[in-house]
Parts: C-alpha cells; structure tokens; sequence
C-alpha cells in the first residue's frame, strides 16, 4: 500500500442547472420506465451511461423529427425556438430542464435582437447552449470562441456582447478590453454563471493544497477544460481522467497527499470511485 492521503472537492461536482434536469428525468424514468431526452442530458459520458441503463433515450434532432405523441426532456443547456415549434407540430410534451441561468440569457439576446442591435457571443461553436442563443436571433448573431476569429477593424464600431454562460470572466473582460482599444463601443453583458466562474478561484486555492491533483469530467465538457486548466497552471502535477480506470498508479509516491475535483457536469459518485481506486494503490 502506498498510503497516499486523497481528498474530494466538496465544492465540485454538478451545478444547479444539472441536479435539477437529472433529477427531472430521474423523477420520470422511476414511474415510465423510459423518457426521451434531446441530446446528451450532461457532457459526461459515465453520467449519460448510467441514465440510459434506467432508460434514458438520448435522441438527435433529425431523430426528434420523425417522432410524435412522446415526451422529451430538454436539458439545461436549453433549446433554441424551432424545437419547441416541432414540438407542437409533432404533439410532443416538453419536459423543460433548462437551466435559469441560460432561460434568463436566452431572453436578454432576444430583446437585443428585437432591438435591432448588433450581436456578438463569445462561445464555443455548435455548442448546445450556443445553438440554443443563435436560435433567438434567428442565427444571425456572430458566434467566436475566440478573438483571434474577429477581423478587428472591419467590425461594426457599436456591437452588443454577451458569453455562453460556462466561458472564463477573466477572457471575457480580455475580450472586451480589446475591442475597446480597437475603437469599438461595446454594450457588455456578463451573462456568465457565478456558480461557474467562481469556481476558479476556489480550484486554484484547492490544487495549492495537494501534490498531486486529479481531475475528473467528460471530454465533451466545455466547464471541464477550463476548470483543468485552472488546476494544471496551479499545480502541474495535475491529471486529467473521465473514469476511474484512467488513474495511473506511476503518477504518485508513497506517502503523497492527492486532491480530485471536476466539472460542474462531473457526478460526486465518479469522483467517489476515483478515490477508492486511488486508495487501493
């Protein structure tokens, strides 16, 4: 036994928006034995395999078309309008998860648009939130992850700015001050979650603590690379899994103390099953 002293994160683990949609179609597959949901319910493979075993049917749009008289969950990352007009027409019931946070955005893009303004969102491209806030503008807005992407001085000189609700605050206001400089009058709105951003500063606190770190959350997780990369520029003993078959015995000294953390879409019980593979070294 190598007698390593490992730690998880309380602080890690699923935001709100999330328990509140697995929680939803937990509620709904233990009294129908299935539930129809539109897209991964959360970027985190381990999570989305355990659902499906209870069965959750995670469709795709085209599969959304063809099907009628069901109910389909749509998750926190929220939808843009034409699914909610196909649910109509095709008499599906809705069962709505979408996060607050992201209902709240999809509003203020909305009446930006209705006003005619020019829009820019800062996010990652063909990402389920970001679909769902292009769909408010009739996809008009202007979706860039980053600002290398902006030809600067052909921009309009008056945009209006929002950001995918899971982006970093510090790039953010990077981006903003650039455009700032470049001579464009920008109408900014930090519409990024708290509950996200703040989870920097506690996960830089947090990687200082352990000689070692271990993060946990699925590659699909836009959260889960920007929160990785907050631990690994704290402390560079810091890896990166998405099961706990991934842990490597080499990485640590007999004796060491080791930190696990994740994404606001990584579940408590998958760090719970790193740690007892960890503590079994």
């Amino acid at each position: 036994m190598m007698n390593l002293q490992v730690h998880i994160d309380q602080s890690s683990g699923f935001c709100f928006g999330v328990v509140y949609a697995i929680e939803m179609a937990e509620e709904i597959l233990d009294e129908n034995g299935y539930l129809y949901c539109l897209g991964d319910i959360v970027h985190n493979d381990e999570e989305v395999n355990r659902l499906t075993k209870k069965g959750l049917k995670i469709i795709n749009y085209d599969e959304l078309k063809t099907l009628k008289n069901e109910r389909v969950l749509i998750r926190a990352h929220g939808e843009p309008p034409s699914t909610y007009e196909l649910a109509i027409t095709n008499n599906l019931t809705l069962i709505d998860a979408s996060c607050p946070v992201v209902l709240k955005l999809q509003n203020r893009i909305k009446n930006s648009f209705d006003k005619k303004e020019t829009i820019y969102i800062y996010g990652k491209h063909g990402h389920a939130e970001v679909i769902g806030l292009l769909g408010q503008t009739n996809n008009k807005a202007i979706v860039f992850q980053d600002i290398s992407e902006l030809d600067l001085p052909s921009l309009p000189r008056n945009i209006t700015l929002y950001s995918q609700t899971t982006k970093s605050t510090d790039k953010f206001y990077e981006i903003n001050k650039i455009l700032f400089e470049n001579g464009i009058t920008v109408n900014t709105n930090d519409t990024i979650c708290r509950q996200v951003s703040n989870r920097d500063k506690e996960l830089r606190d947090f990687a200082d603590k352990y000689d070692h770190i271990v993060f946990v959350s699925g590659t699909k997780s836009s959260n889960g690379k920007v929160l990785f990369n907050v631990c690994k520029e704290r402390n560079q003993n810091t890896y990166f899994v998405s099961n706990s078959e991934q842990v490597d015995k080499e990485w640590f000294l007999e004796g060491q103390t080791i930190g696990i953390c994740g994404a606001t879409s990584t579940p408590m019980w998958l760090m719970e099953e790193v740690k007892r593979r960890i503590l079994a070294f």
